[in-house]
């Protein structure tokens, strides 16, 4: 077979040397693979249950109304799958909290512990990975899916504390994953390690030279300690490595208030430039996966800027005959609505980096909570809503499903990632397969 030279190629074709520098790099020209489509997942928690009568639609299918809760998803009608009837049936030791927060997207029982909740017998962490770090460590096996992080995990007025009310992301048994609910933090740790690259190239080349220079005077015990130091600079070159890789940022580093304090009160501003820094990151291929968790399981945030003064998780136990207390709830509800449909409208502003349309249209956006309703602490019904596109599902639906156990739900979101989970979490609970949401 006859081989031509790119440049002689161009010149056939007639085109100038003028615009030849414009033309050789294309990907047609160079025989480079099309860009891969970016398929993302980002996952929002929000506490304490709903006001079902408030929350889901009457109808059934593309034609259902929004209830007050919704209301402000409605441009988003098109790209939305409202669930109903999904339920958390894993049981065992903890309270429906704990429960309903650790084994939100583990979707197995708690390990044994000594941590006592509201009700049942003490329990302790998660036993299983959640959903969100299996389908990361999918993504980060496969060269062409992996990204410097895998996963972030954003959260907004997440107290300064561990147990098993405030974690919802387990690497595996008994490992949570703590949310970073400080924007400085999160800057410096998607960021932070460019802006002191220079620097920490120069170290790595001394030591990695003084390594190699003693390695020869060791004993065999400390040249093994020597391999292991060795496996951490490699580790950290590649890092660096990788941070070369992502090139020119697809959306230049945001600013943050170097004022803003983590505080109660300033928690809308902390929520926007958290959701900011969230879709910036995504924008920028440093993950696949996301998750954004407000608050905690059991949260007694005072939402002053609802005008709510009492804590969210007391007002949740009142009954719903007490108007001053639901029309409040109905307010605190509507506003994480409210941030999961911004949350919605800025991926929907932001062009896909690899091609036509917006980043939503490769995004599924799923918000949930570990109750389907506060003062009666159920886990089923647990609310679940969905937003954007790329996964195969057939959107723009509200669907009613009989006590369906949410382990098959988090099957159909992996196998349309690609990953083909037959199970997950507990085994007993994946009878019937994943849902058909195609």
């Amino acid at each position: 077979m006859k081989h031509f030279h790119r440049r002689q190629f161009l010149r056939d074709l007639g085109i100038s040397a003028g615009a030849f520098p414009f033309l050789s790099g294309l990907p047609s020209i160079t025989g480079a693979e099309a860009p891969q489509k970016r398929q993302r997942l980002i996952i929002m928690f929000s506490p304490n249950g709903t006001l079902p009568n408030e929350f889901w639609p009457d109808q059934e299918g593309s034609e259902f109304s929004f209830k007050s809760i919704l209301k402000s998803l409605e441009p988003f009608k098109k790209q939305m799958l409202i669930l109903q009837g999904i339920a958390n049936k894993v049981r065992g030791d903890g309270d429906s909290h704990m429960r309903g927060m650790s084994c939100l997207l583990t979707c197995d029982e708690l390990m044994k512990g000594n941590i006592m909740g509201g009700g049942g017998n003490p329990a302790g962490w998660a036993s299983s990975i959640s959903i969100d770090q299996e389908i990361k460590n999918f993504l980060q096996s496969r060269k062409e899916t992996k990204t410097r992080f895998g996963s972030l995990e954003f959260g907004v007025a997440v107290p300064d504390r561990a147990d098993p009310w405030t974690r919802m992301s387990y690497a595996g048994p008994n490992q949570p994953v703590a949310p970073i609910d400080d924007p400085h933090q999160v800057l410096k740790k998607v960021y932070g390690k460019m802006k002191d690259k220079e620097s920490l190239v120069s170290i790595l080349d001394d030591v990695r030279e003084e390594l190699k220079r003693v390695s020869s005077k060791l004993s065999a015990r400390d040249k093994t300690l020597l391999d292991q130091h060795m496996t951490l600079v490699r580790s950290l070159e590649q890092d660096l490595a990788d941070a070369d890789k992502v090139g020119k940022l697809t959306h230049p580093v945001p600013a943050v208030d170097p004022s803003i304090e983590l505080v109660n009160d300033n928690t809308p501003q902390i929520s926007r430039i958290q959701i900011d820094l969230l879709v910036n990151s995504l924008a920028n291929d440093m993950a696949r996966v996301a998750t954004l968790q407000y608050m905690r399981s059991v949260g007694m945030a005072q939402m002053r800027w609802l005008g709510v003064e009492e804590g969210h998780h007391s007002l949740s136990h009142d009954p719903d005959d007490k108007k001053d207390s639901y029309e409040k709830l109905m307010k605190i509800n509507m506003w994480f609505a409210g941030e999961f449909a911004h949350l919605a409208k800025r991926l929907s502003e932001t062009p896909e980096p690899t091609g036509h349309g917006s980043m939503l249209d490769n995004t599924l956006l799923v918000w949930t909570n570990e109750l389907g309703k506060g003062n009666t602490h159920t886990l089923d019904n647990i609310p679940y809503v969905m937003v954007g596109g790329g996964f195969g599902f057939k959107m723009g639906r509200s669907l009613k499903f009989d006590k369906a156990a949410h382990n098959r739900l988090w099957m159909s979101v992996a196998q349309a990632m690609g990953h083909n989970l037959q199970t997950f979490g507990k085994k007993e609970l994946c009878d019937g397969g994943a849902l058909e949401l195609a």
